[in-house]
């Protein structure tokens, strides 16, 4: 673990969920096009997952595509699938050397066969790697997750796999996509925009929110650092006073 001195051991957040905005805007800036954009927010995305692990978070969730996103032209949802692809067959090296477990949530089914393939192939390869999980949320909306959830659990209920009256949070936890993952404790989303857009709505129900103006392209793990400072001066009291805390 490298820990830059402002930043506390003991109060690291254990689940990182990020909405990586503004690729489209830095591009715009720059005079380009918004592909342009989408390859240098993948320079982005290294430095934080590097960075992430160097520092010792245990999960970092990303929000790569939603579902929404289909309905963006053709061209560029094209050109993201292809930068997907090259970029798993680049990091597979590095998720080893930095000993990160890639995991995917979403409809990953709806994915182009080559993209669903090689996504599949690094799952696999990186499985047994244990320092850190970096989950992609492709293809991902949480109103669709929860859905889903309720569509499985009353299958159950209705089979007599499990009782309506023991369904609690544990119960739903165990369906959703992120059945494997701790829930957010803090959530970034880059571009000055403030909205969730339909990402881990249930996961984040006590993290921490954190906005910065910064595009994505231009985060880097200084940026990572100031919201994980800004996280560990915050009081976390889910729903007690201070002084039942101290």
């Amino acid at each position: 673990m490298n820990l830059p001195e402002s930043i506390q051991a003991k109060k690291l957040p254990k689940h990182i969920a990020i909405i990586m905005d503004g690729n489209g805007r830095w591009a715009k800036q720059h005079g380009m096009m918004r592909t342009f954009g989408h390859e240098n927010g993948a320079k982005a995305v290294k430095q934080v997952v590097e960075g992430s692990a160097e520092i010792g978070i245990e999960n970092l969730t990303l929000y790569a595509f939603s579902t929404e996103n289909w309905n963006r032209p053709k061209f560029e949802v094209d050109t993201l699938m292809k930068l997907l692809i090259s970029s798993l067959r680049k990091e597979i090296k590095s998720l080893h050397e930095n000993n990160i477990k890639l995991c995917a949530i979403g409809t990953l089914d709806t994915l182009p066969a080559k993209v669903h393939k090689e996504l599949l192939e690094v799952i696999e390869k990186t499985k047994n790697n244990n320092r850190m999980t970096l989950t992609i949320a492709l293809s991902y909306g949480s109103r669709e997750e929860l859905i889903n959830t309720v569509k499985e659990i009353s299958f159950k209920v209705k089979n007599n796999i499990i009782s309506a009256e023991k369904i609690d949070e544990s119960i739903i936890n165990e369906h959703l996509y992120t059945r494997n993952l701790p829930d957010v404790d803090l959530l970034i989303r880059t571009s000055g925009e403030q909205r969730i857009s339909n990402f881990l709505l249930w996961q984040i129900a006590y993290a921490e929110l954190y906005f910065t103006d910064t595009l994505w392209p231009d985060f880097t793990k200084q940026h990572l650092h100031e919201a994980i400072i800004e996280y560990q001066k915050r009081e976390r009291r889910f729903g007690k006073t201070s002084e039942q805390l101290s």
